[in-house]
């Protein structure tokens, strides 16, 4: 298992690598000029090439790459903002906790509803409640977050003026954000539970297990459900490395200062540094859940636990 961990720990860094050239490469394609963006439409074109030297965007677009990951490897510095001359480092690391914040409520909720409904929905198969399970799945899937997350902000905040519509500071603060998110999450949770559980409960295990007369909870929550984890682990992973990446709507609708927010407003003033360390940000979180996924998998399934003995 540690040889396992070391050996997709190592992969991480060309994979990290690949990420900053593609989206470098993409940032340099992007018409506009940080410098004139930093200091205004009215700067005059002295002010703007002495800062354009300043910040080494004169050089070639090679020799900028390289100057990055120079300082990323060596002194794992990602740079500092063009617009707030602070680090990117501590930019990111005071976003953080809101979008994490953010991201564990939405994977809750997914998890909560997403996996029982699933479950219920698999065992009471072409009845009244699957197809509206799966009405609502895939009206789940398609509706879009800002959308869902207006739609709340005037029902909960404006008109029962129940739910605060911005702010992330108590547990009240994140009722709505979370619900907004992990709704999509929900109904991907659910159709994913509901098609692995009808694979499981067809074997011939479970109808064995049945004949045997054991109750009908311990069968599909033991059993069914136990073997079918497999995939459904992999979608909520899939889901919460996604929620990482910041919710970007979902922090813009309702105010939150997270990492998809920080990014947003980096994009718009061309800030380079705190984009790549937005996305740099993502990667490895993206890395980190899928490694913790795989360790996981070995915890679930004694086959694949044999394997990295």
């Amino acid at each position: 298992m540690l040889k396992y961990i070391c050996r997709r720990g190592a992969l991480l860094i060309p994979i990290l690598l690949a990420v900053t050239f593609i989206v470098f490469t993409l940032l340099q394609m992007t018409p506009g000029d940080p410098a004139k963006m930093i200091l205004g439409e009215h700067a005059s074109a002295e002010a703007v090439a002495q800062l354009r030297l300043e910040m080494g965007l004169n050089e070639p677009f090679w020799v900028q790459y390289l100057m990055f990951v120079k300082k990323l490897v060596i002194n794992f510095d990602i740079g500092k903002s063009y617009v707030t001359r602070n680090s990117v480092a501590n930019e990111i690391i005071s976003c953080l906790p809101a979008t994490i914040k953010l991201a564990l409520a939405a994977i809750f909720v997914a998890i909560v509803l997403g996996v029982p409904i699933g479950v219920i929905s698999a065992t009471k198969q072409y009845s009244i409640f699957d197809n509206i399970v799966m009405f609502f799945g895939l009206v789940g899937i398609s509706m879009p977050v800002f959308w869902l997350g207006l739609l709340f902000i005037l029902l909960f905040s404006v008109q029962l003026k129940v739910l605060p519509a911005s702010g992330f500071s108590s547990l009240k603060h994140m009722i709505l954000p979370a619900i907004t998110v992990g709704a999509q999450s929900v109904a991907i949770v659910a159709r994913m539970t509901r098609s692995s559980m009808l694979e499981v409960v067809r074997q011939d295990y479970i109808r064995t297990i049945r004949a045997k007369g054991q109750k009908e909870s311990v069968i599909i929550i033991s059993h069914a459900l136990r073997n079918a984890l497999i995939p459904i682990v992999t979608v909520i992973g899939l889901q919460f490395g996604s929620l990482l990446g910041g919710a970007v709507m979902c922090e813009t609708i309702f105010s939150i200062p997270g990492v998809g927010r920080l990014m947003v407003e980096a994009v718009k003033a061309r800030d380079y540094p705190v984009v790549l360390g937005g996305v740099l940000f993502i990667a490895i979180g993206f890395s980190l859940v899928n490694l913790f996924i795989d360790i996981l998998y070995s915890l679930i399934d004694p086959k694949i636990r044999s394997q990295y003995k």
